[in-house]
């Protein structure tokens, strides 16, 4: 047996052990330096808001949606320019006087679709088509 190849083979093993602890030392020190610079960084922050600071409700409680039906504005065959709008400068928008009339005028010509309805995708159950809302 020739003892210079296994001593030649036991010094390349051993070398790469101490490089593996070398580099696995240096990967743990560079990772416990982010944490102690990620430290003082948030040493330097401001504190987390305390519930006093926070926004409180007002006294009337939560402010709810207000609908209005505004005036009805007649808009030219060839439009309007951003200067003609109604409600954006130079003349405001009104309220309709008679909100719940305006509303149901408005509604009525809408009616639930009738019919098949839109085509469905490939691979659909057979009563498929009408969407999450029918």
């Amino acid at each position: 047996m020739n003892t210079t190849l296994i001593s030649l083979a036991m010094d390349r093993t051993l070398t790469n052990i101490a490089w593996f602890l070398v580099v696995g030392l240096a990967v743990v020190g560079v990772l416990l330096g982010g944490f102690v610079l990620g430290r003082r960084v948030r040493d330097h922050e401001p504190a987390p808001p305390t519930p006093e600071t926070q926004p409180h409700l007002p006294q009337g409680g939560a402010v709810y949606e207000v609908r209005e039906e505004r005036d009805y504005v007649e808009i030219p065959e060839g439009g309007l320019r951003p200067h003609e709008m109604q409600g954006y400068g130079n003349f405001g928008s009104r309220t309709h006087d008679h909100p719940v009339e305006a509303r149901a005028e408005r509604e009525s010509g809408y009616a639930p679709q009738e019919g098949p309805g839109p085509h469905p995708q490939p691979g659909a159950p057979p009563d498929a088509g009408r969407g999450a809302h029918a």
